[in-house]
This record gives structure tokens, sequence and C-alpha cells, in this order.
């Protein structure tokens, strides 16, 4: 039997409504490739970043929307003839609306190996708890 992987509708919405905004906004060149998921710890963001120095990368959250821009210079090299140019050059933006129940004010960020990944924790009453039951 054949398998096919299908993604995920909202995805490909997303993707279009990326795509349709930075050919309206000339300052936005590309968008990184991102995954977003949540787990029982948090929200997560990983962007594909490679190459990139972390202090080109800037990270704001305003009303509840991440949003991971910056700027990606020098790929572009004078005086060859280019077969492939996948790996985009100039400004780059992505946003993403954050849940309700994460801590916007205690995320942490880091960059490995190209992957820019940013965590916001589940706020502590979001959190799942156990209520123990008194015996009387």
């Amino acid at each position: 039997m054949l398998m096919t992987y299908l993604p995920k509708v909202d995805f490909q919405i997303d993707r279009l409504f990326d795509e349709a905004l930075r050919s309206v906004s000339g300052d936005v060149a590309w968008a990184p490739a991102c995954n977003a998921y949540e787990d029982e710890q948090g929200f997560w963001v990983e962007a594909s970043l490679p190459g990139m120095d972390p202090n080109d990368i800037e990270l704001q959250v305003e009303d509840g929307v991440l949003t991971v821009q910056g700027e990606r210079k020098g790929l572009m090299k004078e005086g060859v003839t280019r077969y492939i140019g996948e790996l985009r050059e100039g400004k780059f933006s992505r946003s993403f609306t954050l849940p309700s129940n994460v801590d916007q004010h205690k995320a942490a960020a880091s960059y490995r190996n190209g992957i820019l990944t940013v965590q916001f924790p589940k706020a502590e009453e979001a959190k799942p708890r156990r209520i123990t039951i008194e015996a009387k």
C-alpha cells in the first residue's frame, strides 16, 4: 500500500497567507521554515535559520503575538554562475499567535545548529495538578 503524507490544511493556508503578505510588503524577502507545537510544559517555536548570527535575529512579543525577524546578508557571491539559489538572503519575518495559557514573560530562546528555539512555559494555573482528597 502506498502511503502519502498530506500536510495539514491549516499549515497550507498559513503558508499561503504568509506568501501573500510577503508579496504585498516589499521589505520582507522571505520567511523561514518553522515548527510550532504545544506540550504539557509549554508552547514551542522552532525556526530554521542556518548560517545566521543570533545577534542578527530579533524576537518580539506584542499583544500575544511572537514575531521572529531579522536579515541574512552575504550569501550572494559576485562573479559566479548560480544554478540553484534556495538559501534566501534579505529581511525575513514570521509571526505566531501565542496560546492564552502560556506565560509570555518567562520566554526563553536558544540557537543551536541553525535552529532557533523559543519556549513559552505554561502559566502555573494552566498546568495540570493533582488534588488530594482528605479523609475525615
